[in-house]
């Protein structure tokens, strides 16, 4: 009777321990905004770029090729993908926590009692009544299980939130792909600008050197002076002078193409000649409720915040009583050619009740973080939805804006390109001096060189529509 009353003493004593902390959990979790503007400005076509594969997206044959190394060789993949292995092995280990827990023990040993002993034989004793060695041996094998019963699906929930995770890796591994591959995009026209900006200065160089071998006859013949020569001359060295540095752009950019393929320094195949023609056939940005399904970052980052409420149940399961079940069998005797008889076997089954008592305060800890992590889950998510809309608008006001201006500066290329040519008769019948020739010519190489930025700049928003609107990693 005693033993029962102290038996409910101890479960009234847990029970109090578990009730005092559920006033903790009367704070409510943070939840997550997910609306979204009906539109991106006044269209509300539901087609959308993103659903476009990225090998119709991107025609050229050349960007391709560099695309699929990339997605074969890239070393920042292939870590994502050892990242995604650990943490599906992570989940193995989750759902091993839910079954029995056993073990297989063998052990031998000898004991031998002092003579001044608790346990009821001195040696002596032993000695006179068996005349057998006063050393008693032990040897045993058995097998010993342990499992605990998830009444409050803490170990579920754990399981869970790995299991969400998982899935936000391979998320995490969808969004790198669509940046690799806006990445090696941008490289690659910005080689080719590179390569058009290196012929245009060449092209320059060839004009310029006309004009100062013309310049240096009319010097012979005094109808002008030195300065003239040297001002000619000082502008052709300094259009040399430029294609030095585009042509170490060049080197660099296409080692960057070579690292994020996963290979060492080698040329890049490109068709530079069709550059300034290149136009994307198609772009749709849709509707933003659609960025919640195609942006991997925005799904990423939903994952993230389911599993972080999971985590917050772990948590709030770890004040509760926890009931484990044990249970051992086995054979144990003083020498093992006794071990089979039915004497030696042993077994025992136990259940086990424990609940947190003094250790509130960590568990408490616990339980505030994880509920404020779960927050930043919620705060991460509505941020990445919001840059991912912010980006898309930007895209779009650049695609237009870059258009336009293309074909502004494209009008002004045209007349100064014919001004070289008028300034250069004016000259000749001295009717301009030579200073309108050489401003001229620096005006025309300038807006040529400002016009392949604007083409570049052009593309560079085309491939980030694709990738602000979630294209690439399908």
């Amino acid at each position: 009777m005693k033993n029962r009353t102290l038996f409910n003493y101890v479960i009234l004593l847990l029970l109090i321990g578990a009730v005092s902390s559920c006033k903790l959990f009367k704070e409510p979790l943070q939840t997550e905004n997910k609306t979204t503007p009906k539109s991106y400005a006044t269209a509300t076509d539901t087609a959308n770029t993103a659903k476009v594969q990225w090998r119709t997206y991107f025609d050229d044959e050349n960007l391709v090729a560099l695309i699929d190394t990339a997605l074969k060789h890239n070393q920042e993949l292939k870590i994502t993908l050892q990242e995604i292995a650990m943490i599906r092995n992570e989940i193995r280990v989750r759902k091993s926590e839910l079954l029995p827990n056993g073990t297989i023990v063998a052990g031998a040993g000898a004991d031998k009692s002092g003579k001044y002993t608790w346990n009821g034989l001195s040696e002596e004793d032993w000695k006179a009544g068996s005349g057998n060695t006063p050393y008693v041996g032990d040897f045993n094998v058995s097998a010993i299980f342990s499992w605990e019963l998830d009444i409050w699906k803490k170990l579920r929930n754990a399981k869970k939130a790995t299991v969400a995770r998982y899935f936000a890796s391979i998320e995490g591994r969808n969004f790198l792909i669509t940046n690799l591959i806006a990445e090696i995009a941008d490289a690659y026209y910005e080689l080719e600008a590179l390569d058009n900006q290196l012929e245009i200065i060449r092209q320059n160089i060839t004009i310029q050197e006309n004009a100062l071998r013309i310049i240096k006859q009319q010097k012979e013949s005094s109808k002008v002076s030195q300065l003239a020569v040297n001002r000619f001359e000082a502008q052709l060295l300094n259009t040399q002078n430029l294609q030095y540095e585009i042509m170490q752009q060049i080197v660099e950019t296409e080692n960057e193409i070579n690292f994020l393929t996963g290979r060492f320094p080698a040329p890049i195949k490109r068709n530079a000649e069709s550059f300034m023609t290149k136009v994307f056939a198609f772009y749709s940005a849709g509707i933003p409720s659609q960025l919640l399904e195609n942006r991997p970052d925005i799904r990423e980052a939903e994952l993230e915040l389911a599993a972080s409420k999971l985590d917050v149940q772990v948590a709030k399961a770890s004040f509760f009583p926890e009931v484990r079940i044990n249970a051992a069998t086995g054979l144990q005797a003083f020498n093992p050619v006794v071990w089979f008889h039915p004497e030696a076997l042993l077994y025992n089954l136990s259940g086990e009740l424990a609940a947190p008592l003094i250790n509130q305060a960590a568990l408490k800890a616990n339980y505030r973080n994880a509920g404020a992590k779960q927050a930043q889950a919620v705060f991460k998510y509505e941020q990445t939805v919001l840059k991912s809309f912010t980006e898309v608008v930007n895209e779009l006001s650049g695609i237009a804006n870059y258009t336009k201006s293309f074909e502004t500066k494209s009008h002004e290329v045209e007349i100064l390109t014919q001004s070289i040519n008028v300034s250069d008769n004016l000259f000749k019948s001295a009717r301009a001096d030579y200073i309108e020739v050489l401003l001229t010519q620096r005006e025309a190489l300038e807006s040529k060189m400002e016009l392949i930025e604007i083409k570049k700049k052009q593309l560079n928003a085309e491939i980030n529509i694709y990738r602000a609107l979630g294209g690439g990693w399908n």
